[in-house]
């Protein structure tokens, strides 16, 4: 991993050139994977750390704010300590931002939908059952 030349490790471990050119193909992928996860891992500690350190700064401006009675400064405060909590539930993975989208308000499937009945009228009663399982479901 450190960059020596496999024939140096060859010498030093008393084993073939190609060995060493085998055990690094099989296992420094894994071991540096492994590594870059450690790596990963101890940024995202060190970021949460910070993020933990703004909100107890701002939640104390804020008591200091409060028992002074400046509220302009409390409130701002407030907003600081609400957005450090806010990060810091998104860094922990406690707050799913992620779009939701509703399918069956979509102008596009309610066309398709009315296609589907359309095109199973020759049919009376697949039309029927698809149509009671299409609004058992919206």
């Amino acid at each position: 991993m450190a960059g020596t030349p496999y024939r140096a490790i060859a010498c030093q471990f008393d084993v073939g050139r190609e060995a060493v050119r085998r055990h690094a193909e099989k296992h420094l992928p894994a071991m540096l994977a492994k590594a870059h996860n450690v790596e990963e891992v101890a940024r995202a500690d060190d970021l949460l750390a910070q993020v933990r350190v703004l909100k107890d700064k701002a939640v104390t401006i804020l008591d200091k704010a409060e028992k002074t009675g400046k509220l302009r400064t409390a409130l701002s405060g407030i907003r600081e300590a609400r957005e450090c909590l806010s990060l810091l539930a998104k860094l922990l993975g406690e707050l799913d931002e992620s779009p939701k989208v509703n399918i069956l308000l979509s102008p596009q499937w309610i066309e398709l939908r009315k296609v589907i009945l359309m095109v199973l009228e020759p049919y009376p009663e697949a039309r029927v059952q698809l149509a009671e399982v299409l609004s058992d479901g919206s």
